[in-house]
């Protein structure tokens, strides 16, 4: 938990002081300007293109109800960032999510059962017949010390490791973990997650010249050219961003405190083995001498 808060602390210094050229996509309400409206659809399938370079192309989609209803009335109901369908059939997840929660992988497996119990039919004639469910997650901050940048989870034998089935797909992205400047993207994949990464810091679009979808993304992006009613709830999602930013600060100081403390406690009671006296203890470490009694 203590490395997740200093890898998001480094990470989130790049935020401005003053008002950004672009939407932060960190917002809820400005990843969903992005990624979620039909104006933008096509910003949406260049993504999900690049990210599934080489498996297949995306030509058209259409964004589904992003609230989906329990099964019974007791049951939970599920909001995503983005729910759509491609022109043959796939569903697809794109969430980005700025806080690690409880059981996130779990979570993010629920999440694409419903999407694939969803497909289900009444009545015989259906045989179970499925579309494709993809995940992604785009992730500020690390859910494992081990995971990569980009974390592909399938179905697939564990001994041969061949793909069992291709109707389930995560893909999770750890943004802080990507740490090229503009100069060194080389991939269109990297370039998107440059700029997400920096989209709030930019004073222009880069890559534009490369990719023409970028042109669009610099238009879209563009806080100046927001409707009033857009402009307010953006400014509302961004106030809850920062707001959970000084949370984070608050907590990442704390731990540095506790920690520090622990380490204090620790030296404190090797040198109380060595049998030093209290008093030259309390001298080194800082520490009360009363707490010294008591180790």
């Amino acid at each position: 938990m203590y490395k997740e808060k200093r890898l998001f602390a480094k990470h989130k210094k790049k935020r401005p002081k003053t008002m950004s050229k672009f939407i932060n996509p960190f917002t809820d309400y400005g990843f969903k300007l992005i990624f979620g409206r039909e104006v933008s659809k096509d910003l949406l399938i260049e993504f999900l293109n690049d990210l599934l370079e080489g498996e297949r192309v995306i030509t058209d989609l259409q964004f589904l109800n992003n609230e989906q209803l329990p099964l019974y009335p007791e049951g939970r109901g599920i909001i995503y960032d983005v729910y759509c369908t491609t022109d043959t059939g796939e569903r697809i997840i794109v969430e980005m999510q700025n806080r690690m929660q409880s059981n996130f992988k779990e979570r993010s497996i629920y999440y694409l059962s419903r999407a694939i119990v969803n497909q289900g039919r009444v009545g015989n004639e259906w045989k179970f017949e499925i579309k494709a469910v993809y995940g992604v997650f785009l992730m500020n901050f690390i859910i494992d010390k081990n995971i990569k940048l980009r974390t592909d989870v399938i179905l697939s034998d564990r001994e041969t490791g061949e793909l069992f089935s291709d109707k389930f797909r995560e893909i999770f992205i750890a943004l802080p973990l990507f740490n090229k400047n503009e100069e060194e993207c080389e991939t269109n994949f990297e370039r998107w997650i440059y700029i997400l990464n920096n989209m709030e810091t930019l004073k222009r679009m880069p890559f534009k010249a490369r990719k023409a979808v970028f042109e669009k993304l610099e238009d879209i992006a563009d806080v100046a050219s927001m409707s009033p009613e857009d402009r307010e709830r953006y400014d509302n999602s961004v106030k809850v961003y920062r707001d959970y930013l000084v949370t984070m600060d608050a907590a990442e100081q704390k731990g540095i405190k506790e920690g520090a403390q622990e380490t204090q406690l620790k030296i404190a009671r090797n040198m109380k083995a060595k049998g030093i006296d209290n008093q030259s203890i309390a001298e080194c470490t800082d520490l009360p001498l009363s707490i010294i009694e008591e180790l």
